[in-house]
């Protein structure tokens, strides 16, 4: 298993049209004899929570010349620090992060508003003569930018409307999530099994989409995913993707350790301090794992030591889903974590990018 990491790779042909790194898209013949676009090269490195992914982008930037675009739904927003595991100014070393506290905890952002930002990032990376180096753990981001989906979508109904914000009502009552993810898991199963509870966004969409067009968006996905994979314009970069895992027992363990770890540098105080804010929170930020949880104690509805269980529990049921998202992914490199340094084994894979 292994991480996106993207480089040159040696050259292949593959005639099934499918994704890959190192690929060359056929030539046009309306426009023989001219030079092919270049895509920009872009490397990946993802994997489930705690399996070192932050720790090894920077030590292969330093390598290479790369900067790392942050793939992460939480590490985004300022202010949410610990419970994010936010790589700290000394464990960057030097090496530039993008998509780093760069919103505040009142504004919105999903996996359109990441697009649009890991693009304009690649683009300026690129134009300094950099690599640039995707590294966070949410998948589905990084789907969306490797493929260049499409996110665009009809204006909503009056009646659409009207059923969203009420999706959104039941989403702020104390059982809400969990009675939207029920109805989700009524109706498509699939999704239900990929996206968390706490994912409201998510969920009301795919909600939505099955109410407006009578189909699962999972199936709907699904096609998108096989177009986009087996198209001729399947990527706008040359990406190589790899895949940080592990032992599960042993990964879950670090799991709770780092957990213990939040409490003791300050994780309750940053949740207070978020919770008691100016500014109500968005939706995504209060779901995040580590602080809907420690919400719930603020409120009275747990006690402390319950609010910490959650949250061990919660990241480990996290951590499987985040498995089972890449295991669909095509045309990743799976590096196991317990075999030696990834360095390592990502090193193989990109011979031809220059070292420091």
């Amino acid at each position: 298993m292994k991480e996106r990491v993207d480089t040159k790779p040696n050259t292949y042909t593959d005639c099934s049209g499918a994704a890959g790194s190192g690929m060359t898209a056929l030539a046009d013949p309306a426009h023989a004899g001219e030079s092919p676009a270049v895509k920009p090269r872009v490397i990946v490195i993802t994997g489930p929570t705690a399996t070192g992914k932050s720790g090894a982008a920077v030590r292969l930037a330093k390598e290479i010349g790369g900067e790392i675009i942050s793939a992460d739904s939480m590490q985004v927003y300022r202010g949410m620090d610990i419970g994010s595991a936010k790589i700290t100014p000394e464990e960057m070393q030097g090496v530039p992060h993008h998509l780093i506290d760069v919103m505040d905890p009142d504004e919105d952002y999903n996996v359109v508003r990441f697009q649009e930002m890991a693009k304009a990032a690649i683009a300026d990376i690129v134009s300094r003569g950099h690599i640039p180096i995707v590294c966070g753990g949410t998948g589905f981001y990084i789907q969306a930018l490797l493929y260049d989906i499409d996110f665009t979508e009809e204006p909503e109904s009056g009646e659409m409307s009207a059923y969203r914000e009420m999706l959104e009502a039941a989403a702020l009552e104390p059982d809400g999530p969990c009675r939207l993810h029920d109805m989700l898991l009524a109706v498509d199963p699939a999704s239900a099994e990929l996206i968390d509870a706490g994912n409201i966004k998510r969920v009301i969409r795919a909600l939505m989409f099955y109410r407006v067009h009578g189909e699962k968006i999972s199936d709907h996905n699904a096609r998108e995913s096989e177009k986009r994979l087996n198209g001729p314009a399947y990527s706008p970069y040359d990406y190589t993707y790899f895949v940080l895992y592990g032992d599960r027992e042993r990964l879950y363990r670090k799991i709770d350790r780092r957990v213990d770890e939040m409490v003791e540098e300050g994780l309750a105080r940053e949740a207070e301090t978020l919770y008691h804010g100016s500014s109500p929170l968005s939706l995504t930020a209060a779901q995040g794992i580590g602080y809907k949880e420690m919400y719930g104690w603020l409120r009275g509805e747990t006690s402390f030591d319950e609010a910490v269980r959650l949250i061990k529990r919660n990241t480990r049921r996290f951590a499987k889903r985040q498995l089972t998202w890449f295991k669909r992914e095509r045309d990743v490199i799976w590096i196991n974590i317990d075999e030696g340094d990834p360095l390592d084994e990502i090193r193989k894979h990109l011979p031809d990018v220059r070292r420091g």
